[in-house]
């Protein structure tokens, strides 16, 4: 036996190589399946947020009905290609918890706002206003067709909402209706959905709201009396109709102030027109100054007509409570522009009267 015959023996195979384990690898692929889902979606709701239907985008009126889901309106959005995907805009509201505070109305939208703008938009209730314009010295029949005429109510309806005694309870009017309380200007309201009693009784209310304010505003220290606000009111809506021109309201103002305190007739052609209604046809007449069956006609009847005679500014308003003391009785136009001449005297007046009325002949000829 050579000496090599005792010695150990090596093994010649190596050692079998670590199987890497199923579920692992199961574990791994799921992972990076989740991992790249993650990601599509992830990079999906970029793309959302940020897609616009048009570039550049154009506005157009969307309305929202008072009722609609989430899912209705989005479905109306995509409809009208404010949002390019319904599905998508619903995930959104939900989650920035805004699904139950989108709200109804004509809303003002841009095909080039992303989901988010379009979203705030609706949820926030900023809803589309439309101009309404009241110009001073309208009737309340003028006033009631104009909201017709312009959308917001209907004419016969508002008729109704001004005359009930209700309303005019509500609203501390001591009069049979809101004339003179409905205040001439520049409002943006919404459009009503229908133009039925409730829309008429909403213009109502803002526009009798906002003639208090101006009371408030002229008589910070409180309002008046029932009895004096039914006073400068009158005043108030004649001053309107008599003059537009700003200087001349505290002292056209002032000249009726000076009527009443002595007693004198009003000879105020506006009330006269006023009390004849819709059934005047654009000329005074002598046979209406002697017409006693008018209530309305100062020219017969004592004292100030029974109520206001037309919507009028703040600034009559004003005028009326601060008339401008002075000695005139008398005013006539003076044909050279919209001014009057003020006169202390009837034989001073009827002088002005006849060169007024020698200017309008000049001016026919």
């Amino acid at each position: 036996m050579s000496q090599n015959e005792n010695a150990p023996e090596h093994n010649s195979e190596q050692a079998p190589e670590k199987k890497s384990h199923p579920l692992r690898s199961l574990i791994l692929f799921v992972l990076a399946l989740c991992l790249g889902a993650g990601l599509y979606a992830w990079q999906e709701v970029q793309d959302f947020l940020a897609a616009t239907p048009e570039k550049p985008g154009h506005s157009l009126v969307v309305d929202i009905e008072p009722g609609m889901t989430l899912a209705q309106v989005a479905d109306r959005l995509e409809k009208e290609k404010i949002i390019t995907d319904s599905r998508k805009f619903q995930l959104l509201a939900r989650w920035q918890d805004k699904g139950r505070s989108l709200q109804a109305g004509h809303f003002l939208l841009n095909t080039g706002w992303t989901p988010e703008q379009v979203l705030d938009m609706l949820a926030s209730g900023r809803s589309l206003l439309y101009r309404l314009t009241l110009r001073e010295g309208l009737p309340w029949w003028q006033v009631a067709e104009q909201l017709e005429k312009q959308g917001f109510c209907k004419a016969v309806d508002f008729t109704s909402v001004i005359h009930d005694p209700k309303f005019l309870q509500h609203w501390g009017i001591p009069f049979t209706s809101a004339e003179g309380f409905l205040y001439p200007e520049t409002y943006l309201v919404p459009k009503p959905r229908e133009l039925n009693a409730e829309a008429a009784r909403a213009v109502a209310d803002r526009l009798v709201g906002m003639f208090w304010q101006q009371v408030d505003r002229l008589w910070p220290e409180g309002r008046p009396s029932a009895a004096e606000l039914k006073r400068l009111v009158t005043l108030a809506s004649i001053v309107e109709k008599e003059t537009s021109v700003p200087e001349e309201r505290a002292r056209v103002a002032g000249v009726y102030s000076n009527r009443l305190r002595i007693g004198m007739l009003l000879q105020a052609d506006p009330t006269v027109i006023y009390g004849m209604g819709r059934n005047f046809q654009g000329r005074l007449l002598f046979r209406h100054l002697e017409d006693e069956k008018n209530p309305y006609n100062t020219y017969r009847l004592p004292g100030l007509p029974p109520g206001p005679i037309c919507s009028f500014g703040s600034a009559a308003l004003e005028a009326s409570k601060h008339p401008e003391q002075h000695k005139f009785l008398y005013f006539v136009a003076t044909g050279k522009g919209k001014g009057h001449k003020f006169s202390t005297s009837l034989k001073e007046h009827n002088r002005a009267v006849q060169e007024y009325r020698a200017v309008m002949r000049k001016k026919k000829d």
